[in-house]
């Protein structure tokens, strides 16, 4: 795995790396001493799928608040996501800043390498499908707890996150979350 870091300190995009042959290929999406290694949460104790039948499918942006805040690292398996973290974090020099990255399902065994998204704890997180029938694997390192889920508008002015343009389906719980308070 190749961990790098991105413009918003602990969140990192982590490239999968493969090994082929005439059989297909075989590649590890998780160490947990590769992590910590590079001074990563490595505790998972919750795994979520998510399956998006249309194109343009937004979901997001949520985060659980404190004591309860939780590391996720997203794969996107089938299809493409336009994955977008924002930094929560009071005392970051990167609060209230948002960051983009597209991970695309493997489509073969000579594509490209697979990416993940490692996204820090006070982190929020949404994505939009760039693609139908997209597939979304979470790995989570905190347990889902009902009462500290949380929730920014996709278009909320604090942001100003540049979506692709798309027809969107969003949920009626993203779509009324209202405006960020800093």
């Amino acid at each position: 795995m190749i961990f790098k870091e991105t413009r918003l300190k602990g969140a990192y995009i982590i490239e999968v790396e493969s090994l082929q042959d005439e059989r297909g290929f075989f590649a590890r999406s998780f160490c947990q001493k590769e992590f910590e290694r590079h001074g990563l949460n490595s505790r998972i104790v919750q795994c979520s799928f998510s399956y998006n039948k249309t194109k343009g499918t937004l979901r997001g942006l949520h985060y659980q608040a404190e004591p309860f805040s939780e590391v996720r690292l997203v794969t996107c398996f089938k299809g493409a996501i336009y994955d977008v973290i924002v930094d929560l974090r009071q005392d970051s020099p990167t609060y209230c800043q948002w960051l983009a990255v597209e991970l695309i399902g493997r489509r073969s065994c000579s594509s490209t390498a697979s990416k993940m998204l490692y996204v820090p704890e006070t982190f929020a997180h949404g994505f939009q499908t760039l693609e139908d029938d997209t597939e979304v694997f979470y790995q989570m390192s905190q347990f889902y707890h009902p009462a500290s889920a949380r929730g920014l508008r996709w278009n909320d002015p604090a942001f100003n996150i540049h979506w692709p343009d798309h027809d969107r389906l969003i949920s009626e719980k993203d779509r009324s979350f209202s405006d960020f308070v800093r």
